[in-house]
């Protein structure tokens, strides 16, 4: 059995709880109790999230033990830092525990209890510059959904928390155990923990039902010649009909929307791989390196090679 604790503090984010529905539908999918999830605060009793909502929870104690520690984070984690009462606990429990994650702003209450000195970790983007500033010793990837540095794991913001609890459960259980719990959440898809908090699909912002398949159509055969031909006879409209979808919802032709998704995915794999850049190229779907790097200076103002040298 796998013991994992929670911990809340006042004001926290209720969402971060929405990680025990990970592990319970585990538990479905392996046919057993693997894990035991437990909320604890440093007093026990009701704690309040941010909404007013008050969760019950059981107090610190001396021989408290969790294989996985989950610590949740609040509203405010610049005007609300952590007590020394849960700061003092963690540095101790954290020493006998398996692995200890921070759920988007508990990243906060890992670098104040000096669990991320030099130790590369992720939190809400909203929240990555004052994390940076108070904890310079965090070596800040802020724009990740979730990293993991040994034994420390941190998420991006909200959502992220699922994404990450659910790679604890592909780590612990298995890649199959995994997608079957991410179907049972009807979560479309299990991102990986190098994806971008920033989602160029997103901010694309498709709105008919069409267009969203069409861009994730694009998005999932990058390396192909993705033509208006190609992508509306996928969803089913003429190159006309989606070339005036793609205009109205999203100010781009398909071209330029194709070349932002590309460019995304190229980015990724030159920050998360040691594949060659021509690689690269091929696999995003540019027509060569010199093509990539066009595109590159246009998009983001500095050449792809540069997102390494600083590795």
């Amino acid at each position: 059995m796998h013991r994992v604790g929670v911990i809340i503090s006042d004001h926290f984010q209720m969402l971060a709880l929405s990680t025990l529905t990970v592990l319970e539908f585990a538990n479905y999918a392996c046919g057993k109790t693997f894990y035991q999830p437990r909320v604890y605060s440093e007093f026990g009793g009701t704690v309040h999230s941010s909404v007013g909502i008050g969760v019950e929870t059981l107090p610190f104690a001396p021989d408290t033990f969790a294989d996985t520690w989950l610590v949740a984070g609040v509203v405010s984690p610049v005007q609300e830092p952590a007590s020394d009462g849960v700061v003092n606990f963690l540095q101790t429990a954290a020493g006998n525990a398996r692995r200890v994650a921070g759920i988007c702003t508990g990243a906060f209450v890992l670098a104040q209890a000096g669990l991320l000195n030099e130790k590369k970790a992720t939190t809400h983007w909203a929240h990555a510059r004052s994390l940076a500033v108070m904890h310079p010793g965090v070596r800040l990837a802020e724009d990740r959904i979730f990293i993991i540095d040994d034994r420390i794991w941190t998420s991006a913001g909200m959502t992220a928390g699922l994404d990450m609890v659910l790679g604890m459960v592909e780590k612990d259980l298995g890649a199959d155990i995994a997608r079957v719990v991410a179907h049972r959440l009807v979560m479309s898809q299990r991102r990986s923990g190098g994806q971008t908090q920033h989602s160029e699909i997103l901010a694309l912002a498709p709105r008919s039902d069409r267009l969203q398949r069409a861009l994730e159509y694009a998005r999932s055969h990058l390396g192909k010649t993705l033509t208006v031909e190609l992508l509306a006879e996928a969803v089913h409209l003429s190159p006309r009909q989606l070339s005036r979808l793609f205009r109205q919802e999203t100010g781009k032709s398909p071209a330029k929307a194709i070349e932002g998704l590309r460019l995304e995915a190229a980015r990724l794999m030159i920050e998360e791989s040691r594949l060659s850049l021509d690689t690269i190229a091929h696999e995003a779907g540019f027509r060569d390196g010199r093509h990539m790097r066009e595109v590159f200076i246009r998009g983001y103002g500095v050449p792809p090679q540069s997102l390494r040298t600083g590795r």
